[in-house]
């Protein structure tokens, strides 16, 4: 199955994706040393990169897969 990443936001605590199938997954952001150092404005500074399959914060020097969301995250339902 071909799962990509749709859309990303944060509530203050945790960063969320939306995949293209439609599962949300949060994640604390202190689980990323580079994020967790950043600012809110940086944190929404990223690009969603390899046609979905990850994110990336150039100001922070940080990459996040959609694989390793999957591996170990809470699912919502929405």
């Amino acid at each position: 199955m071909d799962i990509r990443i749709r859309n990303v936001w944060f509530d203050g605590e945790y960063i969320f994706i939306k995949l293209t199938d439609d599962r949300v997954i949060g994640n604390p952001i202190k689980w990323f040393t580079n994020l967790s150092k950043g600012s809110p404005e940086q944190r929404e500074k990223y690009k969603i990169v390899h046609n979905g399959l990850a994110l990336r914060w150039d100001e922070l020097d940080e990459d996040l897969s959609a694989e390793g969301f999957l591996s170990s995250s809470y699912h919502l339902d929405f």
